[in-house]
């Protein structure tokens, strides 16, 4: 195959990787992945004179044709352990509820993808749409585990919680202590009686934990039913794949979109949130809220410690207290909260 013209890297992608060495040796040996692939899997870029591939926080994804003129997309991603066990749950998956893994590398974080509808995700879907489509992935999705090598890959979200047990009350302290005790506690319990070894049962499914909306696309050529949309017509991407409860996958949907809620009584609507996909998806309601409680506390100290970052801790200690049954007097009103993403003093 030919030389190719350079494929652009995106600069959102370069600034936040220059930041380290790692990162450095990263992004200069980027354009060598991405040509070496490219030429070992016989693929042509598919971008249009002018525009840059499409990227996430860990990698580019580059449109791309195949030697037979097939659309894919090539993913290339920076080498952490969420980008080094994605390929395995891909093909544990096959297509099921997830985009279709075609190849894969191991040692260059690399894989050939299915081509998705990239500007058509659940994000743009009413969330009463919504609903359906996502419980009947995480269906699909929730795989039990077998006798297949890539089960050995995934961490135990029940030992993710053990960890928390330990790690939130020494951030909280370390971070002086910029919540109430109660909250803390709140999570703490749900660590210690969801993370449990006995927990570690017939229920472990493989569990997508980052299903948020704009991580659900369409696919192409899918026609919707009369009924609205379903979820045949679309595919889920970045897993970030765990072993677990599979109700540790609801809380990304509560911490996004949260100004779909109604002005009057966001708390209450966003606890029937949980409970519709919860439902639509054959979950339990009160264990996803627990993982939400959870989940947010981690994530609110998390943002506790950078500066930038304290309407990300607002909305995460929103959403955590509201889940918990005692919204946090002080924070902003929902509507007024920052949504995951949004550039810091965006309104």
């Amino acid at each position: 195959m030919s030389q190719h013209t350079a494929v652009p890297i995106p600069p959102d992608l370069t600034a936040r990787y220059r930041r380290s060495s790692a990162g450095r040796a990263w992004l200069g040996s980027l354009p060598g992945l991405i040509q070496g692939r490219l030429e070992h899997w016989r693929l042509e870029p598919d971008l249009p004179d002018g525009t840059l591939p499409w990227n996430g926080h860990g990698g580019v994804v580059i449109p791309v044709l195949q030697a037979d003129g097939s659309p894919a997309v090539l993913k290339v991603a920076f080498p952490h352990d969420e980008a080094r066990v994605e390929r395995h749950a891909l093909a544990l998956w096959q297509g099921r509820g997830a985009v279709t893994l075609l190849e894969s590398d191991a040692g260059t974080c690399a894989m050939l993808l299915e081509r998705l509808e990239a500007m058509h995700s659940l994000n743009n879907v009413p969330l009463e749409d919504a609903v359906n489509v996502w419980g009947g992935l995480v269906r699909q999705l929730s795989l039990r585990p077998d006798d297949r090598p890539q089960w050995h890959e995934f961490q135990h979200i029940a030992a993710r919680a053990e960890q928390w047990s330990d790690d939130l009350p020494a951030d909280w302290e370390q971070l002086g202590r910029p919540f109430p005790r109660w909250l803390l506690e709140a999570a703490l319990e749900v660590c210690q009686t969801r993370g449990a070894v006995g927990r570690r049962s017939g229920r472990d499914a493989l569990v997508h934990t980052d299903l948020h909306f704009l991580n659900v696309l369409a696919r192409p050529g899918v026609p919707a039913m009369d009924g609205g949309p379903t979820a045949a017509g679309y595919a889920a991407i970045d897993p970030q794949p765990m072993i677990g409860e599979p109700e540790f996958a609801v809380a990304p949907l509560l911490w996004n979109r949260i100004r779909d809620l109604p002005a009057s009584q966001p708390g209450d609507a966003l606890l029937r949130r949980c409970a519709d996909f919860s439902a639509a998806a054959d979950l339990d309601t009160d264990v996803a809220r627990q993982w939400g409680i959870a989940r947010e506390v981690a994530n609110a100290l998390w943002y506790a410690g950078m500066p930038d970052h304290q309407g990300d801790m607002a909305r995460s200690l929103w959403v955590a207290s509201t889940l918990a049954g005692r919204t946090l007097e002080g924070l902003p009103p929902a509507h007024a909260l920052r949504e995951p993403g949004q550039a810091p003093g965006a309104g």
